[in-house]
């Protein structure tokens, strides 16, 4: 036999073993490529039904934050007539810091621009009791700075607390769409 006969019955052996194992090198290949996609998949929906509920319950945390601070409900929560209007600042300061920094670790959940819009509406607050109370005699009874901030809230066409809650329903909207 010559060499390229020999080398013809060398290949009509090697030639299928070739074939079949770059086949099976393919087939695998994209068999584990779909696995691991699937697999990803798998983990992507079993994190957001796990992560959802928990951004869901901070956003309503952020919401009863918001309703708790809102100038109007603190006035009518904490306003009681034994106070004079120092007490009563100090009272509603404190609340809507306690308030804060209880609910604080919930910017994990929730997107920069509602933590943004929260603390906006926590400083725009504290701002607006201690313009108030500025304006007032310290000694003074408490209704009058509960009467002053009722005013000037009446009087405002903004109100931060409320542009934070209805961004924040937006966006929990936005989840179901």
């Amino acid at each position: 036999m010559n060499q390229a006969a020999q080398f013809l019955e060398i290949l009509k052996y090697i030639l299928p073993s070739v074939v079949v194992f770059f086949t099976t090198w393919y087939l695998a290949g994209r068999y584990f490529k779909h696995e691991n996609q699937k697999n990803r998949q798998q983990i992507e929906i079993n994190t957001r039904n796990i992560i959802t509920p928990l951004r869901l319950q901070a956003y309503e945390r952020i919401i009863l934050y918001l309703e708790r601070i809102n100038p109007e409900n603190l006035v009518m929560r904490l306003n009681n007539p034994n106070l004079n209007c120092q007490q009563l600042q100090n009272e509603m300061l404190t609340t809507v810091r306690a308030e804060y920094e209880h609910n604080f670790t919930q910017q994990i959940y929730i997107s920069n621009k509602a933590w943004e819009m929260l603390k906006n509406a926590k400083n725009a607050t504290i701002q607006l009791i201690n313009i108030e109370a500025d304006k007032i005699s310290k000694d003074a009874p408490a209704v009058k700075l509960s009467r002053a901030i009722l005013e000037k809230i009446v009087e405002e066409e903004k109100n931060p607390v409320s542009d934070a809650m209805m961004f924040i329903k937006k966006e929990v909207a936005s989840f179901f769409l």
